[in-house]
């Protein structure tokens, strides 16, 4: 049950509270912050960076397309709601997703869930029932943006959101007891989310397009396999098989040194045929962020929590966060130069 906690002040100012939620996943003190850092906690708002980017690289394939060009304003609303709509779904799942774990005795005082962040529930932060109220009040708000952004630009809006839905309320419940969470969060966070975006701003998407939505995705799922890796021992007990517990320790590491690398393969291949532009290989420039996150995947985790570590028991998935952020923000990068460059190139008299 969630405690009553007479509000006092809080040692941090306000927007040292939401950064410090966003940045780590946690805030200290968090039972007497503020009810909205209380809720970045509870949802988890540090990962929701990689919705953003799948949401804004989107953003940037439907400019490929000459979105913006007319209606400018108009589009950057459906952009908005677009992006918006994947953030609150992102949430909605999450709480979920903490709310199946709790009632099925998935997550304890034990289990990592509970360590590295102050549980919504068992950390006396909110009950069970307000878990899932504020999931289905993001849900109905998700449902309304969604038959929105369907009545402008198509049917196929419903179809995105419905199996981004489907797959999401699978997850907890069948998709990571199964080994197929890590395929699923690639195809949400890659065709689903960028794809959908694309879709709801302009109407229409191509193959290519949807090529375009995988190295993303994929680093995504690094994402996932690093967590997953973090749990082997917690989730093997309470029936989880995720791809980390099917492989074991050592061959999960590798599995995501592999994915790492695969990135740099679909970011050459889209190049090489035509699908992307060659902007998008300044990504090369996280090869150092890569080489020490290598360097970590091939030694033994710490025994004991390092200073000042704020995630902790969690350590592989920290690293390929680290390395998810670097891919993701040179690869928008790449993008936004593509669209840029030629206009600069022009105003310059480059190739006139």
């Amino acid at each position: 049950m969630a405690t009553h906690v007479q509000p006092r002040a809080h040692d941090l100012p306000l927007l040292r509270r939401w950064a410090t939620a966003v940045n780590t996943c946690n805030c200290p003190d968090v039972e007497h912050a503020d009810l909205f850092t209380r809720w970045l906690v509870i949802s988890r708002a540090c990962v929701f960076s990689m919705t953003f980017t799948s949401g804004f690289i989107g953003v940037l394939l439907a400019a490929y397309t000459g979105a913006f060009v007319e209606n400018t304003l108009f589009k950057i609303w459906l952009a908005f709601l677009s992006v918006i709509g994947i953030v609150f779904a992102h949430a909605s799942n999450n709480l979920i997703n903490d709310y199946t774990d709790t009632k099925r005795g998935v997550d304890t005082e034990d289990y990592p869930r509970s360590q590295y962040s102050k549980h919504p529930v068992l950390g006396g932060l909110t009950t069970p029932g307000r878990l899932l109220q504020v999931a289905l009040t993001l849900t109905f708000i998700d449902g309304l943006i969604m038959l929105y952004l369907a009545s402008v630009s198509g049917w196929p809006v419903i179809v995105f959101a419905v199996l981004g839905l489907v797959i999401s309320l699978g997850y907890t419940a069948f998709l990571k007891r199964y080994a197929l969470g890590e395929i699923a969060s690639l195809i949400v966070w890659g065709p689903l989310m960028t794809g959908g975006t694309v879709y709801a701003i302009t109407g229409a998407i191509d193959w290519n397009t949807m090529l375009l939505t995988l190295p993303y995705g994929l680093i995504v799922a690094s994402v996932l396999i690093g967590k997953h890796t973090d749990k082997i021992e917690n989730d093997r007990p309470v029936g989880v098989h995720s791809v980390p517990v099917l492989l074991g320790l050592q061959r999960s590491l590798w599995l995501n040194k592999i994915t790492f690398i695969l990135f740099y393969v679909l970011v050459v291949a889209l190049v090489i045929g035509g699908v992307a532009t060659p902007w998008i290989l300044l990504t090369f420039l996280a090869l150092p962020r890569l080489f020490a996150v290598w360097k970590t995947y091939s030694q033994p985790k710490p025994a004991t929590k390092p200073d000042d570590w704020p995630v902790w028991p969690l350590w592989y998935v920290a690293f390929a966060m680290h390395l998810n952020r670097g891919y993701g923000g040179l690869f928008m990068f790449g993008l936004i130069l593509g669209l840029i460059a030629p206009h600069i190139a022009r105003l310059l008299g480059v190739g006139a």
